[in-house]
């Protein structure tokens, strides 16, 4: 099963794309973040892949960010023809409602929804089927040259199991175009009937404007069975519209 799965000049954070973890950081007024990404997710005799995944991001004013994300699936299980499939439509708005300068700390909220579209991915297996609406916080700080960034929320689903998620991002610039992360990520449900953390390690890298290099590769936690993954990646590109020069 897949994961159901920014940066602004006034709040620096390391989540976003290429990691999981969601940060509080808008592309700032009248500005757009669009990240397009290859997502494998390999698991023992199964696969989920985003080939891509679109994450499409409008900041209105400063502190707003609206967010449209889906993907083209490629599914297969055991030794069957893989499954290729239009996602879920996410449609989320994030607010960045603290921002303290001097402490470096920054908090929003970014209620998302799931839903899907008027094809056959449901009756193919592709996507489950009922709609979903999660529900978390983001927190950044600045600790000298590291930024930390965490998540936690609550997963509302319909015709599924409740669940929940929760993510920690710490990184460094190591110059003005490389940065390096180390991510840890879980999500699951209460009932404990499909739990998954995984460990990452990743880097954006500025190539020019506007265009960022993002890499990530990292796998599970526990052993790779009973659904955990043995390998989990995003490979792609960040375009940050209109052109502007990097800070």
């Amino acid at each position: 099963m897949a994961f159901v799965f920014a940066i602004a000049p006034q709040a620096r954070a390391q989540g976003g794309p290429p990691y999981y973890t969601n940060d509080p950081g808008t592309p700032g007024s009248n500005s757009w973040e669009i990240n397009l990404g290859y997502m494998p997710f390999l698991y023992n005799g199964a696969s989920t892949t985003h080939m891509p995944d679109v994450d499409i991001n409008y900041g209105v004013g400063d502190r707003i960010q609206l967010t449209y994300e889906n993907a083209w699936l490629r599914v297969k299980d055991g030794a069957g023809a893989a499954k290729y499939g239009v996602g879920q439509d996410q449609l989320g708005v994030k607010w960045r409602f603290y921002d303290d300068k001097k402490t470096g700390l920054g908090i929003s909220i970014f209620p998302q929804l799931s839903i899907n579209n008027p094809d056959q991915s449901v009756q193919r297996g592709i996507t489950p089927p009922g709609a979903s609406l999660i529900l978390p916080v983001e927190f950044t700080k600045h600790l000298g040259p590291i930024d930390v960034n965490w998540e936690v929320g609550y997963n509302e689903v319909h015709l599924g199991p409740h669940g929940w998620l929760a993510g920690f991002v710490i990184g460094h610039d190591v110059s003005k175009k490389l940065e390096l992360d180390a991510e840890f990520y879980g999500l699951g449900t209460f009932n404990n009937s499909n739990n998954q953390q995984t460990i990452d390690a990743g880097v954006r890298y500025k190539l020019r404007p506007p265009f960022i290099l993002l890499l990530m590769a990292g796998r599970s936690v526990a052993p790779a069975f009973r659904g955990q993954p043995f390998f989990v990646g995003y490979f792609g590109m960040q375009f940050l519209l209109p052109p502007k020069p990097f800070e």
